[in-house]
């Protein structure tokens, strides 16, 4: 009985004490707000100045071959001429068409009288229609042929398709050529193009009609040229967008390698760079809302030396921490001391 008595006297007392130590057991102290400071996004005049590499395209260019395979009768392409839109610059030896063609014409002038005279004898029954229709067929034939013959004769000049300046020519008089022989070039040099890409995100910026500004080694003072056409469909392997420009004074050689600059400003997000933490697949910032840390995913545009441009994930009024991001957390709790502005980052 006494050791039974013991045995329960020690269950009470290891009780009373475990209750004592939970009562004096303190509760988890909540963690103590991070200071920051922060800025209030907004909307700020993006400007930028992008410079990209350009080519400079004649505004028209054709390579001079001739239609057909003869001997060359005539050439007329003095290197480096210019001349105007319809002037013959060379000529096929065409004696075997113009030969077939007179016999056409020969053969054509007595199928009109054989016609005619069995037309008047058709109206008075004299033949019948079938011996009719097959001279009418003949006359139809011919005149079919000498149109063929007039394309193929006129296939034996080469014009000059626009006013422009004559290249370097590449074969002599009476030499033999083929469609494949080239026989010189003719280009538009008093206005030019000048062709470059931009990177897929001034897809939704640049549009026809804004000037860039064009500089090259040989020139003393900048120009500038006028976009007038933008590729609809972005290169999906170097995400550029091929974008062609118009010089209306030829003062650059076609081929030459120049510098395009694009002026452009816009209404944007900028934060301080240091605001932006970067992730391997995305970029944040920490938002503060309602006193609490809110991590945000991001993406990023322009950049300069001291900020960078948010182009979604922020809206304008959201509170960016841009200091002691170092010790904050998801949902911690932080305490604003000061709201800077975009100046404290110059």
């Amino acid at each position: 009985m006494k050791y039974n008595s013991s045995i329960g006297a020690l269950i009470v007392v290891s009780l009373l004490i475990s209750c004592h130590s939970k009562i004096k057991e303190p509760a988890a102290k909540e963690r103590p707000p991070v200071g920051v400071d922060v800025i209030v996004a907004g909307a700020e005049v993006v400007a930028s100045n992008l410079e990209v590499n350009g080519t400079v395209v004649s505004n028209e260019m054709v390579e001079l071959r001739p239609e057909i395979s003869g001997r060359l009768t005539y050439l007329n392409i003095p290197d480096g001429t210019k001349v105007t839109k319809g002037a013959i610059l060379a000529k096929v030896n065409d004696a075997d068409l113009q030969a077939q063609l007179e016999q056409q014409k020969t053969q054509l002038d007595l199928a009109l009288k054989t016609e005619k005279r069995l037309g008047d004898l058709l109206k008075v029954n004299g033949v019948n229609q079938a011996d009719y229709d097959v001279a009418l067929s003949q006359v139809n034939s011919i005149q079919a042929t000498i149109k063929v013959l007039n394309a193929q004769i006129d296939k034996t000049v080469i014009r000059a398709p626009f006013s422009g300046e004559l290249g370097l020519r590449e074969v002599s008089p009476g030499a033999f050529v083929t469609p494949q022989t080239l026989i010189g070039t003719l280009q538009q040099t008093d206005k030019v193009k000048i062709d470059f890409t931009v990177p897929e995100t001034f897809a939704s910026i640049i549009k026809k009609g804004d000037l860039v500004t064009i500089q090259t080694n040989g020139m003393d003072d900048p120009v500038e040229a006028s976009i007038t056409a933008i590729e609809p469909q972005i290169n999906s392997e170097t995400r550029n967008i091929k974008v062609r420009a118009f010089l209306s004074s030829g003062i650059i050689a076609p081929g030459s390698f120049v510098k395009v600059v694009l002026k452009q400003s816009r209404q944007g997000i900028m934060v301080p760079t240091n605001a932006i933490i970067p992730d391997a697949l995305s970029s944040q910032v920490v938002v503060v809302h309602n006193k609490k840390a809110v991590f945000t995913n991001v993406e990023t545009g322009l950049r300069n030396t001291n900020l960078v441009e948010l182009t979604k994930g922020i809206n304008p009024g959201d509170s960016i921490i841009v200091s002691g991001m170092l010790f904050v957390r998801p949902n911690a709790n932080i305490q604003v001391q000061k709201v800077r502005t975009l100046k404290d980052n110059e």
